[in-house]
């Protein structure tokens, strides 16, 4: 295929691509011989008559047409890969020059969003900050006490609820005095302080004790789930059955050979804190390295216009859909969920869609830079570790991704890796005060 780029304005790329005639030809008759699968023609079983005679009986043009609606996709992804543009965006295709009969090319061109050019500053040498992965005290001392937690009792207490305790009761709501569906419950247990009730319905049990019976009064939220009860005013007869108190076992030799499989209470705190300084120590390496490149991003000057911003926006959406659906997700009941409209969702994204680009264009430019190259070996390894998650060869992968027209994008993803390694171990760590360590600090149970 032969193609011309014509770099536009606001970082955007003319291709004008010719498609051989023999390529052409292929095409035409693959379209024939699908078109002759519904034809029933004199002299032939139903879908069997020869891709010359369909041609003749239905016409160049219109076999043509089917045969661009097959293959214009294909096409237009070789175009991509032999011009070797970047594209963000949907690309605007026209088709310049259809062919008459056997024997004439095709001539289409497109105009798309291109990942724009960096001006590289200083990208190596950097000055990083990398947290420390020695593991504070009490970040250990909590990891004991969730443990600990883990493991608690319940204790029937004779006294009134307070805040922490465990509460087990009956309640029926009503609303103007009208019972309501969902709003009755026996032998519910509530955890005072814990926040999984509306409003303050906790915090109005406090101070009673069994045998009680309590007028809780609420509001549910304006964005409560059940839309009938969403904003309004409701009333719980609540009665109390039993006060339980939550009692932690002592943290002693004791507690440690019931919650682990060591011998005595340092030999646990001991494995915690190995295991999270493996952890930290893993988190802070990647988060050195992408804090490497984003500084080597801000000494950068990459144009970025906004309508790349916003392709880049949907084309992130885009993927989130696609897993959403592999997941047996419907994107319409996420954003329900969220509260908030498709718009809303990709303009919230922009601020990392724009960085994403900048990421992008500065690590291309820093491996045009650098001169680096992918060898042979290198390309073989990352596409047997792809087949592998797979369930296939290296081989038959390579083969599809060549189909696909996105076999290149493999040693384009390794160059990019090696830039990264390039900045990272070229950058010099600079130690992070210990409260920002402790702040990146990740532990079990932790919810980010």
């Amino acid at each position: 295929m032969k193609t011309t780029v014509t770099e536009l304005e606001q970082s955007r790329a003319r291709v004008e691509a010719e498609v051989d005639p023999e390529e052409v030809g292929v095409q035409v008759q693959r379209a024939a011989r699908s078109l002759a699968r519904e034809m029933r023609l004199p002299g032939f079983r139903k879908g069997k008559a020869p891709p010359s005679l369909v041609i003749q009986r239905l016409g160049f043009e219109s076999v043509f047409e089917q045969a661009l609606r097959d293959a214009l996709p294909e096409w237009y992804q070789r175009a991509v890969y032999d011009s070797g543009v970047v594209p963000i965006g949907d690309p605007e295709v026209e088709v310049t020059g259809a062919p008459s009969g056997d024997g004439d090319p095709v001539e289409f061109k497109f105009e798309v969003g291109v990942r724009p050019k960096a001006e590289l500053g200083q990208y190596l040498g950097l000055e990083v900050e990398k947290p420390d992965t020695e593991v504070p005290e009490d970040v250990i001392d909590a990891e004991v006490d969730r443990l600990r937690e883990g493991m608690a009792s319940l204790d029937p207490v004779d006294r009134a609820a307070a805040e922490g305790d465990h509460v087990l009761v009956d309640f029926v709501g009503s609303l103007d005095g009208v019972e309501f569906e969902g709003g009755t419950a026996t032998d519910h247990m509530i955890e005072i302080g814990s926040g999984q009730l509306i409003d303050d319905f906790e915090q109005q049990i406090v101070g009673a004790g069994a045998g009680d019976e309590v007028e809780v009064k609420v509001t549910f939220p304006d964005d409560y789930g059940a839309a009938e009860l969403a904003g309004q005013d409701a009333e719980f007869a609540v009665t109390v059955k039993e006060v339980r108190e939550k009692n932690l076992p002592d943290a002693d030799d004791d507690f440690a050979v019931e919650a682990s499989e060591f011998d005595s209470l340092d030999e646990l705190r001991a494995d915690i804190s190995s295991k999270l300084s493996e952890n930290m120590a893993e988190k802070s390496e990647q988060d050195f390295r992408v804090a490497a490149v984003d500084a080597a991003v801000e000494n950068a000057t990459v144009e970025l216009p906004d309508a790349i911003i916003q392709a880049r926006g949907e084309e992130r959406w885009d993927r989130v859909e696609r897993q959403m659906a592999g997941q047996g997700m419907n994107p319409e009941t996420y954003l329900q969920m969220q509260g908030k409209t498709k718009g809303e969702v990709i303009e919230e994204s922009l601020p990392d869609a724009a960085q994403e680009i900048r990421r992008e264009a500065v690590l291309v430019a820093v491996a045009d830079a650098e001169s680096i190259e992918v060898s042979d070996d290198e390309l073989e390894s990352e596409l047997e570790h792809m087949a592998s998650h797979e369930r296939t060869t290296a081989a038959k992968l390579l083969e599809r991704l060549k189909r696909d027209g996105r076999h290149e994008m493999v040693a384009a993803d390794i160059r990019v890796r090696k830039a990264i390694d390039r900045i990272a171990e070229s950058a010099e760590p600079v130690a992070m005060g210990a409260e920002e360590t402790r702040e990146k600090l990740w532990t079990p149970g932790d919810p980010r």
